[in-house]
């Protein structure tokens, strides 16, 4: 039997039926972990905030209407406040433990070489981090999450010439800061 399409689901989702709900989870749920994961840079973090976007959404969704924007911008928008409020909570910056830190495996590489690139994605990482939250959100939904400018557009409230020009902005900024810790190539 085909799945039932997004605005079907919707629909019953809407109404009450869990089951309707259960198939919007499975369908988002691994693009919103993504999403919270690296904005906070904690695996149980993210497991946590992404189990109260869907918590929230679920006791909601009576209350979602179709704007002409996809249900993933407001799973997104739920997402981002969430993890917003967390990082308010927290006064201070948190670094991912070495726990959690994704292990890269290259084969045939000197072992100097994927510490070098290890290295420098750390330090990437740390200066994205630092960035202001709205040039993250845009960053992770750019590269993680590979949405367009329009999509993106739609989930943070933006033309798509606004978002053009903030990832503009954003990469520009990004160069300077990398060039200042000579990560960028010589």
């Amino acid at each position: 039997m085909p799945e039932p399409k997004e605005e079907e689901t919707l629909a019953l989702a809407s109404q009450g039926d869990k089951e309707a709900f259960g198939i919007l989870y499975e369908r988002y749920v691994e693009r919103i972990f993504n999403y919270v994961y690296y904005r906070t840079g904690n695996v149980h973090d993210a497991e946590d905030l992404t189990a109260r976007v869907f918590y929230r959404a679920l006791h909601h969704i009576q209350n979602y209407t179709d704007r002409g924007v996809p249900f993933s911008a407001w799973l997104y928008r739920i997402a981002h406040n969430l993890v917003a409020n967390w990082h308010r909570d927290r006064s201070r910056h948190q670094e991912i433990p070495l726990s959690d830190a994704p292990t890269l495996h290259y084969k045939g590489a000197a072992p100097e070489t994927a510490v070098v690139q290890t290295q420098d994605q750390e330090a990437l990482l740390r200066i994205i981090r630092h960035l202001p939250s709205e040039r993250q959100h845009l960053l992770i939904l750019k590269f993680v999450e590979h949405l367009s400018n329009a999509e993106i557009g739609q989930i943070m409230g933006r033309s798509e010439g606004a978002v053009k020009s903030l990832y503009h902005r954003t990469l520009l900024a990004l160069r300077d800061e990398l060039e200042g810790v000579d990560i960028v190539g010589d």
